[in-house]
């Protein structure tokens, strides 16, 4: 496989990292109560039956690649502004119910900086969250200082979160 060579033009970073949940609402409330984020949008349905073809393709198939979808979607946005797009499709009706593993193709997590890790794991119970071994401490190398525990989200979703050294004297 062959790699293009430049940069894309006028590439500013990335803008959003996107996930499929299961019910819209109840993962924005989630995702918006436990973790802070701002609720700055939602659209749809968008339903590839409503929609004329577009190159010989159905609708959701040319645009987001999932044949005969029917999808809704809301932003979220953090501090700092950056955001999670949360997608229910309705359509289809058979897929798989759990989200990849990390080994597999298009496994994922999301990353989230706290300031007390410690501070969290006190309270760790409380959360809709099943929290994975850890902290991992890293005390060598370029990420050193980092203090990180994986958890997952009511659905199976890996998230991070991620403690920095305080770089304050």
């Amino acid at each position: 496989m062959s790699f293009v060579t430049r940069n894309l033009p006028g590439l500013e970073g990335m803008d959003h990292v996107g996930i499929t949940v299961p019910d819209l609402n109840d993962a924005v409330a989630f995702y918006c109560t436990l973790l802070g984020a701002k609720e700055i949008f939602r659209l749809g349905p968008f339903d590839a039956r409503d929609f004329d073809a577009v190159d010989g393709k159905d609708w959701a198939l040319a645009h987001v690649n999932v044949a005969d979808g029917r999808f809704t979607l809301a932003m979220l946005e953090y501090a700092k502004g950056s955001r999670l797009e949360l997608f229910q499709y309705d359509r289809p009706t058979e897929r798989p119910s759990s989200p990849p593993r990390n080994s597999d193709l298009g496994g994922h997590h999301i990353a989230f900086k706290v300031t007390n890790l410690d501070a969290v794991l006190a309270i760790a119970d409380a959360f809709s969250l099943k929290f994975l071994a850890g902290p991992i401490e890293i005390n060598d190398g370029p990420a050193a200082g980092q203090r990180i525990i994986y958890v997952l989200d009511p659905w199976g979703n890996q998230l991070e979160l991620v403690e920095y050294e305080s770089k304050s004297s």
